[in-house]
């Protein structure tokens, strides 16, 4: 897969008595975006914290484009882009300033084209706290990749963003991928997570408890795929026809819907019992367990409900 551009070895994270991240290992490689992903507490934004070198990890080691972020802050900085959930930007400055007081501080010059770029230029002279939500988002999101760093956090970089802004942003992020800028996403947005990474890990009570491409943990796990079927002349609607493989079949509108373990069987059974009542199938449609139902069932946060 490449090089390795971030390596995570045994570490621990501790609050006091508590464990947030306990003894964790994984590797990130170069230009690849690596989905780290998590219910709330399952130690993500400590994980990423101190890959950041906001925080000192209490075991273990990291390296980040080949420097300890703890030790080696100066060396770190010119490496990494961060789009933090907070932002701590001043209430009173602008758009305009915090681009140029960023860029100043990389020694780059001012990239006004972000802003323009991700919509807020129309803003640039207008106080931080004046911004809506999603254009503080942005504005984060352009401070953290103006200097073109090697390797980019972004921390729910999505959240409060309208449907225009997310489709922005994955579109920058996959530019950035592209031209070699491996991206670590934190995030709850499991369809997010499944579009946009190359490989996942799943963090639960500070653990990881799955890593892979998201196709290689949804095929993991236990979770049936869902058959959904209409016909001509509804003969799939008679809910006592049973077919193989098939563990629960419900009716929405004019589909029946059944969820099943076996999906070739169930089809070929299905596609039998049309040709045999002389019905025409109007419409099929086979649909793969998602990342979103794989974390469920890891997390068991379904269970729980």
């Amino acid at each position: 897969m490449g090089d390795a551009v971030i390596e995570v070895s045994h570490f621990q994270k501790k609050y006091g008595a508590f464990t947030a991240v306990d003894g964790i290992s994984f590797q990130v490689f170069h230009g690849e975006i690596f989905g780290l992903l998590g219910p709330n507490g399952a130690g993500k934004t400590s994980t990423l914290e101190c890959l950041e070198g906001l925080r000192k990890p209490d075991n273990g080691s990291l390296k980040v484009g080949g420097v300890d972020p703890h030790r080696e802050p100066a060396k770190l900085r010119n490496l990494i882009g961060v789009q933090l959930q907070s932002s701590g930007l001043p209430e009173s400055i602008t758009p305009n300033e915090a681009m140029k007081f960023f860029c100043a501080y990389h020694s780059v010059s001012p990239r006004f084209d972000l802003l323009e770029r991700l919509g807020i230029q129309i803003k640039q002279n207008t106080q931080f706290y004046e911004l809506s939500t999603g254009q503080q988002r942005r504005l984060s999101l352009a401070l953290a990749v103006a200097h073109k760093p090697q390797i980019l956090f972004l921390d729910e970089p999505t959240a409060g963003l309208d449907v225009a802004s997310r489709v922005e942003l994955h579109n920058l992020m996959r530019e950035l991928k592209a031209a070699g800028t491996t991206i670590v996403l934190a995030t709850h947005d499991m369809a997010e997570a499944e579009e946009m990474s190359d490989r996942v890990a799943i963090l639960l009570n500070g653990k990881i408890v799955a890593t892979g491409t998201p196709m290689e943990i949804t095929a993991a796990g236990a979770g049936l795929t869902k058959v959904s079927a209409r016909t001509q002349n509804a003969c799939l609607s008679n809910q006592t026809v049973q077919f193989p493989a098939v563990s629960r079949q419900i009716t929405k509108e004019d589909y029946e819907i059944y969820f099943s373990a076996d999906i070739s069987s169930t089809i070929i059974a299905i596609i039998t019992h049309i040709e045999k009542h002389k019905d025409i199938l109007i419409d099929l449609r086979v649909e793969r367990p998602s990342l979103e139902d794989r974390f469920l069932e890891i997390t068991n946060i379904g269970g729980a409900n």
